[in-house]
């Protein structure tokens, strides 16, 4: 699959103009399809994927960027056999972000680097910034009708851009929206074991009949995919040993991948001891 494809990306920090210039970028160098930001485009089009932008915290639109979702990874990955062999065109916000978005679309590693700096001007770009950090605003380079069928969060309005002479000439009318998505993202987040065992000791330990989490062990079976085991230490009362088990399984299972964005592969609850209830 991979020798019938064709990869470039367009690179530069979050913020910086990228979406509002792809189509341009897409047509001078003859790609096909872009990527961008969870979907891929053509022709101005949605033809499948879904925006990080709908996502509802920051660690789920990076792992939606970067198609870590399987789902969402395999949806791509069939439009784009069917399509070769053709030229794709991938945004991102550094060559390392889109040499892991081709291995997971098992597509070459570009061959060519586009930089912002190539398109714009530095005051462009501060100009792009400035707009990005006080209007919270995102771009997406397809139709506005596109946008409002799958765009889950705010869309503010048609984008009208002002150009600079070094990409003014030859530019294409391709329309581009403007959203507001439901938060802003910079650069990687990452979320380490200890603070995943202290956010399930917390949540354990709401739970009625908990007396104390004994302890708690993080096991990260992939990318995004968490393991949880917690033992805990329960007083007799109302509930059974396996009813207060099961209440705490299911808040974990509700409250982890809303905070974090991670998976839940599984979540084992021991029962390491118990107490009389002396009332």
């Amino acid at each position: 699959m991979a020798g019938e494809f064709k990869v470039l990306a367009f690179v530069g920090p979050a913020g910086t103009g990228k979406s509002q210039r792809t189509h341009f970028i897409a047509r001078q160098f003859g790609a096909n399809y872009i990527i961008d930001d969870g979907l891929l485009i053509k022709d101005g089009k949605i033809v499948c994927g879904k925006s990080a932008k709908t996502e509802q915290n920051q660690v789920r639109a990076i792992r939606r960027a970067l198609f870590e979702f399987p789902d969402h990874r395999d949806q791509v990955k069939r439009v784009l056999e069917k399509a070769a062999p053709c030229t794709i065109l991938i945004v991102a916000t550094s060559p390392g972000m889109a040499v892991k978005i081709c291995r997971q679309l098992s597509l070459p590693e570009p061959e060519r680097y586009i930089y912002i700096e190539e398109v714009a001007t530095r005051e462009e770009i501060e100009q792009a910034l400035r707009e990005r950090h006080t209007k919270k605003q995102h771009v997406i380079p397809v139709a506005y009708v596109q946008v409002r069928r799958n765009f889950a969060g705010k869309v503010v309005g048609r984008l009208k851009t002002f150009w600079s002479a070094r990409v003014r000439s030859g530019l294409d009318d391709a329309e581009k929206t403007i959203v507001r998505p439901p938060f802003s993202y910079y650069g990687q987040v990452e979320i380490g074991p200890y603070a995943i065992e202290q956010i399930v000791r917390h949540v354990a330990s709401l739970v009625t009949q908990v007396d104390e989490v004994k302890d708690v062990k993080v096991k990260t079976e992939e990318e995004g995919v968490v393991s949880v085991n917690v033992s805990i230490v329960v007083t007799a009362g109302k509930y059974t040993f396996m009813e207060v088990g099961n209440k705490v399984q299911r808040r974990i299972f509700a409250v982890l991948p809303f905070l974090t964005g991670l998976d839940l592969n599984e979540i084992n609850v021991l029962i390491g001891g118990w107490k009389r209830n002396d009332d």
